[in-house]
């Protein structure tokens, strides 16, 4: 496996102290590229993706991410801005039970609103909600809500090779003074999402998709090394440049336990 070269340690492009942990630096390697005219180096989509692994695993790259991730319990807050402007905070708590794909995985979200309290729930393929053990059907609103964040994430890219999903690289860019390489990947599914990963730290800077003439965007940051892989503990999402969603994580644990029932229908 070819990785490209990060030639620095410690703090990343726009990111707080807090990440106590240096970013591990691939070996350099000949890769066996082209050069484009200025003679900058031409990477392939594969190998950004497998690079940014390599960074989110802390050298283990997917090996380690499937190995210490095989359970997710996150609990934080979201902040959910309206149309209208106004906002609603919800406590809530994640749970995933890493499958073979995205697809596969098992996810429940549990939420907690000034006025409701309810779960929604990914068993592989089939969603529903539940509210006082009571299985009901989501409208569409939290349906989409919930599936983008699956299926527009940041995993997508993490585990493109499991997903069989197709890969594209776009034009580079610079948001704000950094240097971002842009990857286009598309599921079997076709959900399609555009991720720009920092060509200085190879993390995933933030991700665009498109839905329904609704551009959306979610930036990463205060990525902090947890368990040994990194994860981003605040993100913001927009649509069509307007926040409508703040999240961010309180505390997140890899590898407990997290019973199988918690995902059915008729627990």
């Amino acid at each position: 496996m070819l990785f490209l070269a990060v030639p620095f340690f410690g703090q990343a492009d726009g990111e707080k102290k807090a990440d106590k942990k240096p970013t591990p630096s691939p070996t350099p390697t000949a890769l066996a590229t082209a050069n484009s005219k200025d003679g900058t180096k031409v990477f392939t989509a594969e190998q950004i993706a497998d690079s940014a692994i390599f960074i989110y695993g802390f050298g283990g790259g997917r090996t380690l991410l499937d190995q210490i991730r095989k359970t997710t319990i996150e609990k934080g807050k979201t902040v959910n801005t309206s149309a209208d402007g106004k906002t609603e905070t919800a406590s809530y708590t994640r749970y995933i039970l890493r499958g073979a794909s995205l697809i596969k995985d098992k996810i429940r979200l549990d939420q907690e609103l000034p006025n409701a309290r309810y779960a929604l729930v990914k068993n592989e393929e089939n969603f529903f909600g539940i509210f006082n053990n009571t299985v009901f059907t989501p409208n569409d609103d939290a349906t989409n809500k919930f599936q983008n964040a699956i299926f527009h994430g940041i995993d997508v890219l993490l585990r493109y090779k499991e997903d069989e999903s197709k890969m594209e690289l776009g034009t580079r860019e610079k948001v704000m003074g950094v240097d971002l390489y842009v990857v286009d990947v598309t599921d079997k599914q076709n959900h399609k999402t555009r991720f720009y990963v920092s060509v200085k730290s190879l993390r995933i800077m933030q991700l665009t998709y498109e839905e329904g003439g609704v551009k959306y965007k979610r930036k990463f940051y205060d990525q902090r090394y947890a368990q040994g892989t990194l994860v981003p503990y605040r993100s913001v999402l927009t649509a069509n440049d307007k926040v409508i969603e703040e999240t961010e994580i309180g505390t997140v644990a890899f590898g407990q336990k997290v019973e199988e029932d918690i995902f059915k229908a008729n627990n």
